[in-house]
């Protein structure tokens, strides 16, 4: 499935026509809400720790998981609030199913992890759920 026409310009509530209702404020933990409101605005706003985290959520990874491999083709440890390479993390600790349907971005974060194994294994950030989750051929 291809993107829409500057989908980077748009929310992910818009491109997932999918408007959640708003959490009770008092009731909802903070990344909660914060989560409810990374929903409400547009990707070209997004930061790497927004990244991280929505991704961490297994939020609109469909159209999050593009932007991250474009800050971690200019830099494998993208850092968001954490550490160097929290975001390459989340991106490796993604549900298998997601890359079992999108075998494209799979290939490329593969042929990233290759070109950087030593410096991710140095940094002991774990890739063995990524490599696992589609079968190299």
């Amino acid at each position: 499935m291809a993107h829409e026409n500057n989908w980077k310009n748009k929310t992910i509530e818009n491109l997932e026509k999918d408007f959640w209702r708003l959490p009770d404020p008092e009731t909802s933990t903070g990344l909660v809400v914060r989560c409810h409101k990374l929903r409400k605005i547009t990707l070209d706003q997004f930061t790497i720790e927004d990244l991280r985290l929505m991704i961490g959520q297994h939020i609109g990874l469909f159209y999050l998981v593009p932007l991250a491999i474009k800050e971690l083709q200019k830099d494998i440890f993208a850092e968001g609030d954490y550490y160097p390479g929290d975001l390459l993390n989340a991106i490796l600790n993604i549900d298998a199913s997601f890359w079992q349907q999108n075998a494209a971005l799979w290939q490329e974060v593969d042929t990233l992890i290759a070109n950087n194994r030593t410096q991710i294994t140095v940094k002991k950030i774990s890739f063995i759920k990524f490599d696992t989750a589609i079968q190299k051929t």
